[in-house]
């Protein structure tokens, strides 16, 4: 219910201001889980990639994000609590691993669970090689990965900003794999 009010509230804005376009929805399962891995340029990918999507996406997102102090990152925080993403402990390697099988039942569940295979927004805009978590929940699942191309986020928000500026958002899924 959070998710879809948060859908309501802030689709109209967003849509407004950026004008997001998507490509290859068709390729998102009605329902029925499956891993959605994309590019990671800025803090706002986890925000559109949803929006374009009928159905609900989880992401994971580091930790400090739920309990940021400030205006603004205390709203990012509401909205990641809203949308219910899956909140990661990035101190070592078993906490990876806790969020790897939290993501795995989601997916069980029959979820969307979004990934970003590098692990961490590009630091500059080049995409890095992939890390084996999204490997892992393919295998561990047997579910399809669609390749996401998210472009024209890094220039509505860099790394390091914090106010948005204009610009047009597009995202792009791919076939499954």
């Amino acid at each position: 219910m959070q998710y879809q009010l948060s859908r309501i509230v802030a689709g109209p804005f967003l849509h407004t201001i950026w004008r997001p376009k998507v490509t290859g929805a068709e390729h998102v399962p009605a329902s029925g889980g499956a891993i959605l891995a994309a590019n990671h340029q800025s803090v706002v990918d986890s925000v559109f990639l949803p929006l374009m999507l009928d159905r609900p996406v989880t992401f994971s997102a580091k930790a400090e994000y739920f309990t940021a102090s400030g205006p603004a990152a205390r709203l990012w925080a509401a909205y990641l609590k809203a949308t219910n993403q899956l909140q990661m402990d990035r101190d070592g390697p078993r906490a990876a691993q806790d969020t790897l099988e939290a993501a795995l039942a989601l997916l069980q569940a029959g979820n969307l669970f979004g990934i970003y295979p590098e692990g961490t927004r590009s630091p500059d805009g080049r995409l890095y090689r992939g890390r084996p978590g999204v490997g892992w929940l393919a295998l561990k699942s047997g579910l399809p990965v669609l390749p996401v191309g998210i472009l024209g986020t890094r220039r509505v928000l860099p790394p390091g900003s914090v106010v948005p500026r204009p610009g047009r958002i597009e995202v792009r899924i791919g076939a499954p794999l």
